[in-house]
């Protein structure tokens, strides 16, 4: 006998034929698969932790060894230890993933000026802040770095961008990205307008027109928690010069 069935996910359908079945066994196992794949589906674009992935794999008595399963069948794939995402619904913007890795963090430095358009090149590492130790993590996804910013500071221009349906993450305001920028980089003191426009503008080639929409009264409001006061103060002046 053959049973054959069809699990709808986002407009995919998977068909699951199982030959030659005796018994009821290979019929309670595949109810098992059913109602996984259907639970999964409310999670599509999300990373999946592995305290999640437990919750939804209840009906089994490993499901551990379930999970290795599911990533050795190609249905889960590994971000890193404890972090997945499944093949079979879509795959999560390498933002949300970014603030999944490390947490708490934001996204940041070019990652976040890029998305905004404030540089010309594309970013294919995702860069993000964190209070914890500076790390990075090379992943079925691509590379995520983390610099280390300490309180206050960290937590000043944090804002929420919506960048797909149920896809929200936590990523720098186009002012705050500029300031770790600066803040982060080793040498870069900023003694002069000049000096400023030329790293900001020429070096880091940063739109200048987007550069004079930036709101210079907030930034201002900051420098008092803001490492480097002096060379932001000046980057300020410099953009509002422009």
């Amino acid at each position: 006998m053959t049973v054959v069935c069809y699990l709808s996910v986002k407009n995919k359908y998977f068909m699951y034929k199982f030959s030659k079945i005796i018994g009821i066994f290979p019929i309670i196992l595949l109810n098992l698969y059913m109602n996984f794949f259907k639970d999964i589906q409310q999670y599509s674009g999300q990373p999946l932790s592995h305290q999640l992935l437990m919750s939804l794999l209840t009906e089994y008595k490993r499901p551990n060894d379930k999970i290795n399963e599911l990533i050795a069948n190609g249905s889960l794939t590994s971000i890193k230890k404890g972090l997945y995402f499944s093949s079979l619904t879509k795959v999560p913007e390498r933002f949300l993933v970014a603030n999944h890795i490390v947490g708490p963090s934001y996204v940041s430095f070019e990652s976040a000026l890029s998305f905004y358009g404030f540089i010309p090149e594309q970013v294919y590492e995702v860069s993000s802040a964190t209070i914890k130790s500076s790390r990075r993590f090379d992943t079925s996804l691509g590379r995520f770095t983390y610099q280390h910013l300490g309180l206050p500071y960290y937590s000043l221009g944090i804002t929420n961008e919506t960048l797909g349906e149920g896809q929200t993450v936590l990523m720098a305001r186009p002012e705050k990205a500029v300031f770790d920028k600066i803040v982060t980089t080793s040498g870069v003191i900023l003694r002069s307008v000049i000096s400023a426009a030329t790293y900001v503008i020429e070096d880091l080639r940063m739109d200048e027109s987007l550069l004079k929409e930036l709101d210079t009264d907030m930034m201002e409001h900051w420098l008092a928690l803001s490492p480097k006061k002096d060379s932001l103060a000046t980057m300020i002046k410099m953009i509002k010069e422009l």
